[in-house]
C-alpha cells in the first residue's frame, strides 16, 4: 500500500473518529448543561463523570498515536502520520460539533481543550491554528519518509518548536496555573478573561519552524533530483 493510500485510510479513520468524538462531547455537554463550555467548572463531578472524562481524553490521544504507528513504516513516518491524524481530527471535531450543536458560533469562542493535567482554555482559533500545522507538517513528514527515506528536519528547528510548544501550553493553562495556589476548587471555577494572543503568535511561529524547514528541504531535494 502506497504512502498516499495509507494517508487516505488514516484520514478516513480520523473523520469517523472525529464524528464519534463530537457526538460524545455533545451528549456530555447536554447531560451536564454545558452546551456553551465557557462556564465555571467545565466538568461538574456528577456520577463519576470527571474520572471517566479524563480517561476518555487519554484514550483519544492513544488512539491517534496508535493509528500513526500502524500507518507508518519507520519511526519518522509513524510520528508524521500521528501528527497529521491529530491535526485533522481536531479540525474535523470542531466542524462536526458545529453541525451537531451549532457551537462554536465563531473561531473566537472559548473552549476547554483538555483537562489534563490542568484545564486548557483557549479560543477555538488557537488549537485550530496548531492543528493546521500538525496536519501539514505531519503529512510532509509521513509521505516524504515513505517515499524517499530519511532526512533531517534540523535540530535547531525542533528546538524552536519545543520552545513554541511550551509557550502554547502556557497560554492555554495560564489561568489555571494562576489559580493553582488557591486549591482544586479554584482551578475548576476559574475562567479565562483574555487570551494572550501576542505570546501565542510567537509560539505558533516557533512551532512552524520544522514545517518550514521540511518544506524547504523537500523543495531543494526535488530541484536537485530534477537537475540530475
Amino acid at each position: 500500500m502506497s504512502g498516499r493510500t495509507r494517508w487516505l485510510v488514516v484520514m478516513a479513520f480520523v473523520a469517523s473518529m472525529a464524528w464519534v468524538e463530537a457526538a460524545v462531547v455533545a451528549y456530555l455537554r447536554i447531560l451536564i448543561d454545558r452546551t456553551e463550555p465557557y462556564q465555571p467548572d467545565p466538568l461538574p463531578l456528577v456520577g463519576g463523570l470527571g474520572g471517566t472524562e479524563l480517561i476518555r481524553e487519554a484514550a483519544t490521544l492513544l488512539m491517534l498515536l496508535a493509528i500513526g504507528i500502524l500507518a507508518g513504516k519507520t519511526w519518522r513516518s509513524r510520528l508524521g502520520f500521528a501528527a497529521a491524524a491529530f491535526g485533522a481530527w481536531d479540525l474535523l471535531y470542531y466542524g462536526f460539533l458545529r453541525v451537531i450543536t451549532g457551537w462554536p458560533n465563531s473561531l473566537l469562542d472559548w473552549d476547554v481543550l483538555f483537562l489534563l493535567p490542568l484545564p486548557w482554555w483557549g479560543p477555538v482559533a488557537a488549537p485550530a491554528a496548531i492543528a493546521v500545522l500538525m496536519l501539514a507538517g505531519g503529512t510532509l513528514f509521513a509521505l516524504d519518509d515513505s517515499r524517499a527515506g530519511s532526512y533531517s528536519s534540523g535540530r535547531f528547528s525542533w528546538a524552536l518548536a519545543l520552545g513554541g510548544a511550551a509557550l502554547a501550553l502556557y497560554c492555554f493553562m495560564a489561568d489555571a496555573m494562576a489559580a493553582a495556589g488557591e486549591g482544586t476548587l479554584a482551578i475548576r471555577r476559574s475562567l479565562p478573561v483574555e487570551f494572550q494572543w501576542p505570546v501565542f503568535l510567537i509560539a505558533w511561529a516557533l512551532l512552524s519552524a520544522p514545517v518550514v524547514h521540511m518544506t524547504r528541504d523537500l523543495s531543494l531535494r526535488r530541484r536537485a533530483s530534477s537537475a540530475g
